[in-house]
């Protein structure tokens, strides 16, 4: 509740979190890392169907 009212009034938010179903509920984009480094950016929807994240992070039955 608080992320979306604090995105409502215009305040950009960082959320790190490794419960994600729940985070990217909440957020417009996603940086997905591995290793330290960006593995995937984008939309909720472009990160949960790319291949490499599903294979390294989410697995191939995630669904949101």
């Amino acid at each position: 509740l608080l992320v979306r009212k604090l995105s409502a009034g215009g305040i950009g938010v960082l959320v790190t979190d490794h419960n994600v179903r729940e985070t990217l509920s909440l957020v417009d984009r996603a940086y997905i890392l591995d290793g330290g480094l960006v593995l995937a950016s984008g939309s909720v929807e472009g990160i949960v169907s790319d291949p490499r994240v599903k294979a390294v992070y989410l697995g191939a039955d995630f669904v949101l």
